[in-house]
């Protein structure tokens, strides 16, 4: 160092803090990158969302209605999606003038009512929908509810018997019927997801199964929409072929494509509750 100028050794010392000041900038974007891809996997969590998903479905599936509960009677009927539905009413504080039941049909089984000749049923599955719960098992507690919630995973066959589904539900004029349609969210990529900006992670939207998007175009069709919950329209935007993936605050939507994680259901229910056919309950 004894050869050092005055002046190199000033240079050297505003290089090195320069240096300095760069590591410490540095420091905190990788512990925070570092936290964003920890909180990322979390939320993807596929044993951890299950849980979520099931749990307050299953707390009250099959129950009787309380006599002594003086609010109006809500039964959700269906498969995953209801699990899904019903954690949108729950992360939004939703229905809560409703005392409310599940029934769970499997999406092979499908919510149908009707001629089993004519039920889309494949015969792998015959045997496991003639035990579990069906619209027919159902009927006697749809009868003494005032609103009934359908959601499914739609097939094709269930769509194209809806209307005659739902005529022979029977319901009464004073009953409120509400079907929500599908809804999907594209290949989640999380790999792919964790080398992106939380700016590009909010603008990112995937395409979505052309072939889901004709079923629920028929289903939009069909039904009016004081029934129909079109969820593709209400989260995606009408017409659009390409749904969010995250939510604008850069949470993950759904941790598989198809089910909601929690940040999930509370953006979902904000939007599908301004429907004409929740709007109102």
């Amino acid at each position: 160092m004894k050869n050092l100028t005055k002046a190199s050794v000033s240079k050297l010392s505003a290089t090195m803090g320069i240096a300095l000041l760069s590591v410490m900038t540095l420091m905190p974007l990788t512990a925070s990158a570092a936290n964003d891809s920890y909180d990322l996997l979390k939320a993807a969590d596929p044993d951890l969302n299950k849980q979520y998903v099931r749990g307050g479905f299953g707390q009250i599936q099959n129950k009787k209605f309380n006599r002594n509960d003086g609010r109006k009677k809500l039964l959700l009927i269906g498969d995953s999606q209801a699990q899904d539905f019903l954690n949108t009413v729950m992360e939004n504080g939703a229905l809560a003038g409703y005392q409310i039941r599940t029934r769970h049909i499997p999406a092979q089984c499908q919510p149908y009512l009707g001629d089993p000749a004519k039920s889309g049923i494949e015969s792998k599955d015959e045997a496991l929908c003639a035990k579990v719960e069906s619209l027919a098992k159902a009927k006697p507690q749809i009868a003494n509810a005032d609103v009934i919630v359908i959601a499914s995973l739609w097939r094709d066959w269930a769509v194209n018997m809806l209307p005659k589904t739902i005529e022979n539900l029977e319901l009464r004029d004073n009953q409120k019927l509400v079907v929500v349609g599908r809804k999907s969210f594209g290949r989640i990529s999380l790999r792919h997801y964790l080398r992106m900006s939380p700016a590009k992670r909010a603008a990112l939207k995937n395409v979505i199964n052309t072939k889901f998007l004709r079923a629920n175009n028929t289903l939009r069709s069909r039904l009016p929409a004081h029934v129909f919950v079109d969820q593709y329209a209400l989260i995606c935007g009408r017409g659009q072929s390409k749904c969010p993936v995250f939510t604008p605050d850069g949470e993950l939507i759904s941790f598989d494509g198809g089910h909601l994680t929690k940040a999930g259901a509370k953006f979902v229910g904000e939007k599908i509750f301004t429907s004409q056919a929740l709007a109102d309950l």
